[in-house]
């Protein structure tokens, strides 16, 4: 047992519950671990692998107060003197240095075989981009926010499969390829969305939250800002400044020194930053960027003024397309995504209306009556005679199959008034693994209502949900996975075990902790035991037992067995049994 570990577990077991908490999600402490008490704690977050662990998720600001601590001799690091005492302050709550400054052992070791860049700070701030350079950061921005609503629109249509590491599988990054978008920017896409919360992971399948379903609606100045912030609050540490914002763009590879894979995470950050047009050419800062380096909230309106004009009318014509003669305002561009296929994006966008898309929008809530009235309000050219027929007529068709749960015969069911369409739906090899038979009613299965609907609809037939009482339903095949509830107090079980273990005497917990652990290593001790007049004895045993407050061993010098009352022994240490 670490003789390091005793002072650090004093000092634990003396600390609010909070702190503890914090030191623990910091030091990446699983909840359920098995420790029985602080001494516990103690030796387990001394451990060289934890040690190094916490080492590379370090600032270069803590790395260098750490490192001198470890090593005063060494060529002091030059750090202000606030960002040492902020640096000292978080390197003591991480259970790294002790409360006087000094490191705990194992770390002073740890860091003795690792270097440190050392000068000066160099936290400058970035030189203002030119209006050029400005002009191709905010392009950037509206393509890359363009880029990112794509994504979340495929993902709430059919969800992304991902991989272990996060990144889009290889199939639909082709998928999202093939609708225009470059599979080099896709997976920092993702990332950004995750970091907002525009979309969660639920068994490695990417799917649109219900923020995203908002964030979709909103005006692209306004996507911009929340993606913008969620970005910076997601940075690491070491690019955190204590105004909130974060160092100039050019010192962001040196602010983890002992992480060895933070060149390349830093890498990542800075091309999502560029993404997001927060940097400039040169890396220059664009003058939307200055607010939120500072700390302070977004502010879009120098971005907005290089910004193309969004526009709230199309153009609809004979041959069933629509044009939009400009970017379309957000929200309207959504609704006629659910309703057109969009063929097109640039500043002048093209969409086409088919029987499926139009099917896929009364499938979701639309009805001929809705899709006319969007149209109507939209169009600068009315609507033309074949896309009202195309509508009306695909609408008729629509609901022509109806699906719905049987409670009689507990079966989903398949009706329809056209008997041929039924006699196809039978036969139809498509639909085969459905398992559907016909009676006089029409077509039964074993298999789920919704997966029925959506094989119908895949098949392209006219299917529609209909509840015990005849009403349509509307489902969302792909629903936004549910918020995941934060637990506040991760530790309290692990916590509320170590206080119960925690008594009043730490020197006498710490003796019993080492008597233990020497009788089951068989170790030899040499003993200082306090005798009944007032004096000291020591005695070298070899221990054997520990029980009812009594060690036991074999007496080296006098060769017969002791056993010694627990509460007389001052002190004990582990010595060589070679030594005489």
């Amino acid at each position: 047992m670490s003789t390091h570990a005793r002072p650090l577990a004093v000092w634990l077991a003396a600390a609010p519950d909070t702190q503890l908490a914090a030191l623990f999600a910091a030091r990446d402490v699983r909840p359920d671990a098995s420790w029985a008490d602080f001494f516990d704690a103690a030796e387990a977050l001394l451990e060289p692998a934890s040690i190094e662990r916490m080492l590379s998720q370090l600032t270069l600001d803590e790395a260098r107060v750490l490192h001198q601590a470890a090593d005063p001799a060494s060529v002091a690091s030059v750090v202000s003197e606030p960002a040492r005492t902020a640096a000292e302050a978080s390197l003591i709550a991480l259970a790294l240095l002790r409360p006087d400054g000094t490191p705990q052992p194992p770390v002073a070791e740890a860091v003795a075989t690792r270097s440190v860049p050392d000068g000066a700070p160099t936290h400058t701030e970035a030189a203002p981009a030119s209006e050029g350079a400005s002009a191709h950061a905010a392009e950037r921005a509206f393509t890359s926010i363009g880029a990112l609503a794509d994504v979340l629109l495929m993902a709430r249509e059919t969800p992304l499969a991902l991989l272990t590491s996060g990144n889009v599988a290889a199939g639909d990054k082709r998928r999202l390829e093939e609708a225009g978008l470059s599979a080099e920017i896709v997976n920092d896409l993702v990332a950004l969305a995750r970091h907002a919360r525009l979309a969660e992971a639920s068994d490695r399948r990417l799917r649109v939250t219900a923020a995203g379903e908002r964030w979709l609606r909103l005006s692209a100045s306004e996507r911009w800002a929340l993606v913008a912030e969620a970005f910076r609050a997601g940075l690491p540490r070491g690019l955190q400044t204590t105004a909130g914002g974060w160092p100039a763009v050019n010192q962001w590879a040196a602010q983890h020194p002992w992480d060895p894979a933070w060149s390349a995470h830093a890498g990542e950050l800075r091309r999502r930053a560029q993404l997001l047009g927060l940097v400039a050419d040169g890396d220059t800062e664009p003058a939307w960027a200055v607010a939120l380096r500072e700390g302070r909230a977004a502010d879009s309106a120098a971005l907005e003024r290089m910004l193309p004009t969004e526009v709230d009318r199309i153009f609809l014509q004979n041959d069933l397309s629509a044009i939009a003669p400009g970017p379309l305002a957000s929200a309207l561009d959504v609704r006629l995504r659910a309703i057109a296929t969009r063929e097109s994006a640039a500043q002048a966008s093209s969409y086409r209306f088919t029987a499926e898309s139009i099917s896929h929008a009364l499938a979701t809530g639309e009805t001929a009556a809705s899709i006319l009235d969007f149209l109507g309000e939209l169009s600068l050219t009315g609507i033309p005679q074949p896309l009202e027929y195309l509508v009306t007529q695909t609408a008729q068709r629509h609901g022509l199959v109806r699906v719905f749960f049987d409670t009689e015969s507990d079966r989903t069911r398949v009706t329809s008034t056209d008997s041929t369409l039924l006699d196809a739906l039978g036969v139809d090899q498509a639909l085969r693994p459905l398992g559907l038979s016909r009676d006089a009613d029409g077509l039964t299965s074993r298999v789920g209502r919704d997966t029925v609907y959506w094989a119908l609809t895949d098949a392209r037939y006219p299917a529609t949900i209909v509840d015990n009482d005849g009403q349509v339903q509307v489902i969302d095949r792909n629903p936004a996975p549910p918020r995941a509830v934060a637990d506040d107090t991760p530790y309290g079980a692990l916590l509320a075990r170590l206080r119960a273990q925690q008594g009043p005497d730490a020197d006498a917990a710490w003796l019993d902790r080492e008597l233990e652990a020497a009788v089951r290593s068989r170790s030899v001790l040499l003993v200082e035991v306090g005798m009944p007049d007032g004096t000291t004895r020591e005695l070298t045993l070899e221990a054997s037992g520990l029980g009812g407050g009594r060690l036991r061993g074999r007496d080296r010098a006098a060769d017969v067995e002791r056993t010694l009352p627990v509460k007389s022994i001052r002190s004990a240490r582990v010595v060589d049994p070679s030594v005489p």
